[in-house]
């Protein structure tokens, strides 16, 4: 990296170069949803009980082939200006994000525990103490999900029990790695390669958190109150920084695609019992209460590797306040940095919108 520029024309063209491969990828991942959006309706009758869950499975094999491929075209594209760019020895971004996939028998029950500690210490309380203090995001839940929609891709929520426990066996794990491999694998692992690490962290997070926020602009959501969209934006916000500060420093996705899925379908068999005139009390008592004493005894047993994390953790999200030495900031440069990341992950959000 050039030592003539000033911090913030680096920090600047950091995010620029960053947001062009995004723009790239986006594309790719557009081009291949078509064939779920437009030739999966030709093929089979959308009314089918197959349908939702084909279409969540092809939907999230999507970015595990096109953000590969479509790496590809961005390192050929940008060669030279990711030469000028990327400080550490960039072989192949591509190999690169499919390594976070890998599992072998050594790390396997690693990635597990890391799995099991996600879900039973951040996500299960998380969504425990917001349904307990905001009874009405369940219901808020239960409409945007729209399951009696013309066109709506959740009906499975009004199927019978049987179908509907089949389809949270398919469909929340399909979910989980859409975003996982998107957000977690694609925007937070190689953000790193160009812009700061924390700054990697932050920007994707508050895109992610954003996503979830967008649930304000459908149709069912239409004159609801906004409290709602804020704590969803709030949760996913901090699970995303969470999620993605152990995908960095790990190297590993299965422990967030394990929590996520799981997650996901404990709020589904939330949402089809309160669709079907069960109080939250029910799952509150048994379901969310054994998870709760679950997570209170895993807390003990892995205290100490909670501790260290959690140590490892608050220095690496201080040191996203703290001037970056790497390109010589300077107080001002850091508050711009800052903006910045949260500007470019509006950016994001908004390509999104527009092309995902």
């Amino acid at each position: 990296m050039r030592r003539t520029e000033t911090p913030l024309k680096i920090i600047l063209r950091q995010r620029v170069y960053f947001l062009f491969e995004v723009l790239i990828i986006f594309l790719g991942i557009f081009i291949f949803m078509l064939i779920p959006t437009y030739l999966l309706p030709f093929l089979i009758d959308v009314n089918s009980v197959i349908f939702e869950p084909l279409y969540y499975f092809l939907r999230a094999v999507i970015p595990i082939t096109a953000i590969p491929l479509f790496l590809y075209l961005a390192t050929f594209i940008m060669e030279k200006q990711r030469k000028k760019l990327i400080l550490e020895e960039d072989i192949s971004p591509s190999s690169n994000f499919l390594s976070l996939f890998k599992i072998t028998k050594k790390n396997f029950k690693f990635q597990l525990l890391y799995g099991v500690l996600l879900l039973f210490l951040i996500f299960i309380p998380l969504d425990f103490f917001t349904y307990f203090f905001s009874l009405e995001m369940i219901s808020f839940t239960s409409i945007v999900l729209n399951p009696a929609g013309e066109f709506s891709l959740n009906s499975y929520f009004n199927e019978n029990y049987y179908i509907f426990l089949i389809s949270i066996i398919i469909i929340p794990l399909m979910v989980a790695l859409y975003e996982e491999s998107l957000v977690r694998g694609f925007l937070n692992n190689r953000g790193s390669d160009y812009i700061n690490r924390m700054s990697a962290v932050i920007l994707p997070s508050f895109f992610f958190g954003l996503l979830h926020f967008n649930i304000i602009f459908i149709i069912p959501s239409l004159g609801l109150p906004i409290i709602f969209p804020i704590i969803w934006f709030l949760q996913t916000f901090f699970v995303g920084i969470i999620l993605a500060m152990v995908v960095l420093r790990k190297h590993w996705i299965f422990p967030a695609i394990f929590a996520h899925t799981l997650n996901n379908v404990i709020s589904s068999f939330t949402i089809w019992n309160y669709i079907n005139g069960k109080e939250f009390s029910f799952m509150s008592m048994y379901v969310y209460l054994p998870l709760l004493i679950t997570g209170i005894l895993l807390f003990i047993w892995q205290f100490s590797r909670i501790k260290e994390s959690l140590s490892i953790g608050l220095k690496e999200f201080k040191s996203y306040f703290a001037r970056d030495k790497n390109i010589e900031e300077r107080s001002l440069d850091t508050i711009v940095r800052i903006i910045m990341d949260f500007l470019f992950g509006l950016i994001i959000f908004m390509i999104g919108v527009v092309i995902l």
